[in-house]
């Protein structure tokens, strides 16, 4: 079974920036990647999802915002996230689902391997 593990979480003031990991134990085959956050009490929610640097879905509510990018050669995906706001903070998880859900990547259903989960507070 694959592990996805998160890094990069932290706290950071409005309009800051943070940049998140996540990386593959081994070689996922037919997958896209995805970012996906929850505050307690509330329904995960898609943030962004990457098919193969090819294609990228991205949240409304980050969009112009939040970069996704992937890393074949790492078997690493990135979060980069600017001009972070105070609903921004969630814990973020890195999720893999399978290419055939792709147009439905950003819904958490479409999942099928989860990392752990990564804190960011965004607060002055």
């Amino acid at each position: 079974q694959v592990q996805l593990v998160e890094s990069g979480g932290g706290s950071v003031q409005p309009g800051g920036s943070l940049r998140l990991s996540c990386e593959a134990s081994s070689t996922l085959e037919d997958v896209y990647w995805g970012w996906f956050r929850q505050v307690p009490g509330k329904d995960r929610e898609g943030v962004a999802t990457i098919r193969g640097n090819l294609a990228t879905t991205i949240a409304r509510s980050v969009k112009d915002r939040f970069t996704i990018s992937q890393d074949d050669a790492s078997n690493t995906v990135h979060l980069q996230m600017t001009n972070l706001k105070p609903e921004d903070t969630a814990m973020y998880y890195c999720a893999a689902g399978p290419i055939s859900r792709w147009y439905s990547s950003l819904s958490p259903a479409s999942i099928s391997v989860w990392g752990q989960g990564t804190q960011v507070t965004v607060s002055s």
